[in-house]
């Protein structure tokens, strides 16, 4: 049997490639089937009223009806249309040609006094069963493509769609035709009383609230709930976390992408993660301005391997620049995601860079021989703990590599430079906040410095919080602590941190770079904080156990630099708005560029001879409001106050 429906898919599919190639086939199927209703039209008239017509008026009429329905067949193109995937929507097409035809008709009846009874009923016969008979082809059609080609012998998962919007409803109709999904929708889910008890499709409507929904989903062997987007999926996360107690799989649906080279929709079901529940709307940004300031330019991005600046890579691509440069140390990493830019970008003028932003040489060698026109900065060592830990070599990469950067942006005369801090910056209590403060610091005293030598150079630092899903970041750490079955481990009950989604995070970067003035610092709108232990109770139900009885959540106490809470903007700092609700302007003390250069070049002397406290009293005095806690450098600061007192 599964033999013979191979056999019939496979000649179906030669069938429609025809169709697909040489359409008059179609256009020939409807004129044989008119042809047909007319003469069926022609032999009831025969049978039940009186038709005498003779040979030469029956040819007369036939011929000028049959000369119309050629007419409008190709001038409304009704044949154009893919058959298998028709629907009442296009059958306008047939009903008007079909109407100016028997119109035409009617009209040549009595233009040539042709006399016999119900002519008008003759008519009508004609256009009736002439438009039954293209219907019944187009439906028999669709029902055998349906049944045959998108036939497939494996069972397919019974889901309910989430709401009955467009998305809803389209996602429906491609899962069901499609062999290559492996879901059978069986209706919908909806919050709108109105809809209960209707159906879409000839699929059932379901409201949410009502009580048979457990029976129906129990009859009809549901095991997937489908949500067509993650703004719905934010909307429900009490409905998610009911499904997954009872043990269903939960999925969402990613944007329709458009049609791949096959003409196959891109789309991909993926499980519904935790970072999709604490996302916010889709962010939107000036897309034209971002095209232009990208496309056709030279592109470096530092530490392109990387969370922030693997995404950059990915949205600027799109962009269609002109070379994008992506430099990195890490050579697995880079290699990585080489592989991926040569198979989804395959037309983009690529190049990858293994480098070290401290190497002055290397970097100077980047800039001479491809003289990059925008500079994206996402290099930088992140870690509180280990670089608590290794103070020098915080400051050999976030700041020296920062400030050998931007002297060669300057140096080499490039558009736009970009650098991208972090909201640890603000108030550091740590060696890794403090020295992307002091890199933020350094960039803008150049661009202050530059601005009055008449540089061209626009400066520009991002500063926004955590990003969901990062190298070493709580999600994937907690995922891994979950799988394992736990404990799941949280510094402090009252831990606080603000989340942003990687391409959130990198479309604002884009937007900033694409608007900003140099020497401005573009702050990013975190949302609202989130207690790291909520976001713990809300993994481990995500995953289908109970917080504290199947999986235990441990306080393990703050970490080395660490603090409760993470702020955007330092106590002395205000706001400015932008054009862009989400981006405001920092405004930060001013610092004197001289000043500065003197204090990180000590700072550099002291890292590069691992004189891990003297780099650190070096870099209090640059940012008196770095306060360390938890930290063995606390006595720096007590050293400070005692002095002061």
């Amino acid at each position: 049997m599964i033999e013979f429906q191979k056999k019939m898919r496979s000649l179906f599919n030669r069938i429609m490639k025809t169709s697909l190639i040489n359409r008059w086939i179609v256009f020939e199927i409807d004129l044989i089937l008119c042809i047909l209703g007319y003469c069926f039209a022609v032999y009831i008239q025969m049978r039940n009223a009186n038709m005498v017509l003779v040979g030469s008026e029956i040819l007369i009429i036939s011929a000028i009806y049959f000369l119309v329905i050629i007419l409008t067949f190709y001038l409304l193109k009704s044949y154009r249309g893919l058959i298998r995937h028709s629907n009442f929507v296009e059958m306008w097409r047939l009903f008007v040609s079909l109407l100016i035809s028997c119109t035409a008709l009617y009209v040549t009846i009595l233009l040539f006094g042709y006399t016999f009874d119900y002519r008008f009923f003759f008519v009508q016969n004609v256009f009736l069963i002439s438009l039954v008979l293209m219907l019944v082809m187009r439906y028999v059609i669709v029902v055998t493509y349906n049944y045959t080609v998108n036939y497939t012998s494996d069972v397919r998962n019974k889901s309910l769609i989430y709401e009955i919007d467009t998305h809803s409803i389209a996602l429906a109709q491609w899962l069901n035709k499609s062999a290559a999904n492996q879901h059978q929708v069986q209706g919908f889910l909806t919050r709108n009383k109105n809809a209960k008890k209707t159906r879409i499709q000839d699929l059932p409507v379901h409201y949410l609230n009502a009580d048979n929904l457990d029976w129906f989903m129990r009859i009809n062997e549901v095991n997937t709930i489908i949500f067509p987007d993650y703004k719905s999926v934010r909307n429900e996360q009490a409905l998610i976390s009911k499904c997954i107690d009872k043990g269903l799989a939960v999925l969402v649906s990613p944007p329709f992408e458009g049609l791949d080279t096959n003409n196959k929709v891109r789309l991909q079901m993926k499980p519904i993660q935790f970072e999709d529940l604490l996302g916010r709307d889709e962010i939107q940004i000036d897309l034209d301005k971002i095209a232009s300031q990208t496309k056709d330019k030279v592109i470096l991005i530092t530490g392109a391997a990387g969370s922030i600046g693997s995404e950059l890579v990915r949205q600027i691509a799109q962009f269609k620049p002109k070379l994008l440069l992506v430099l990195d140390i890490a050579e697995t990493p880079l290699h990585n995601l080489r592989l991926e830019m040569e198979r989804v970008f395959p037309d983009l003028k690529f190049i990858p860079i293994i480098g070290d932003v401290r190497s002055e040489a290397r970097l100077d060698f980047v800039f001479r021989t491809y003289h990059p026109q925008i500079v994206y900065h996402a290099a930088a060592y992140k870690h509180v703990p280990l670089m608590e830990e290794n103070p020098c070599e915080a400051i050999l990469v976030n700041v020296l590599g920062t400030m050998n950067l931007s002297n060669f942006a300057l140096r080499y005369h490039v558009d736009s430079f970009v650098m991208i801090s972090t909201d640890k910056a603000v108030n550091p209590t740590n060696v890794m906040g403090a020295s992307k403060r002091i890199a933020e610091i350094y960039v803008q005293s150049l661009a202050k410095e530059s601005k009055k030598k008449g540089s061209p150079v626009n400066f520009v630092t991002t500063r926004f919080g955590n990003v969901l899903g990062s190298n070493g970041s709580v999600i994937p750490y907690f995922k891994e602590q979950i799988e394992k079955g736990g404990p799941v481990t949280v510094t402090h009950p009252d831990i606080i941190r603000y989340f942003m989604t990687i391409p959130e995070a990198c479309r604002l970067v884009l937007e900033a770079a694409s608007f900003g003035n140099t020497g401005e610092i573009y702050v990013f709108d975190m949302g609202s904080p989130v207690k790291i232990v909520d976001l713990a109770k809300r993994m481990i139900e995500l995953a289908g156990y109970v917080p504290n009885k199947d999986i235990n959540i441990e306080f393990i106490g703050l970490r080395p630099g660490e603090k409760l809470y993470e702020e955007l903007l330092n106590d002395k700092e205000t706001t400015i708005p932008t054009k862009h609700e989400k981006i405001t302007i920092a405004s930060v003390r001013q610092y004197d560029f001289d000043v500065v250069v003197n204090s990180i070049h000590v700072m550099i002397d002291f890292s590069k001879n691992v004189e891990m406290k003297s780099t650190v009293k070096a870099m209090k005095k640059l940012v008196p409001e770095f306060v360390s806690k938890n930290s063995k450098y606390e006595e720096l600061d007590l050293k400070v106050e005692k002095r002061l007192n």
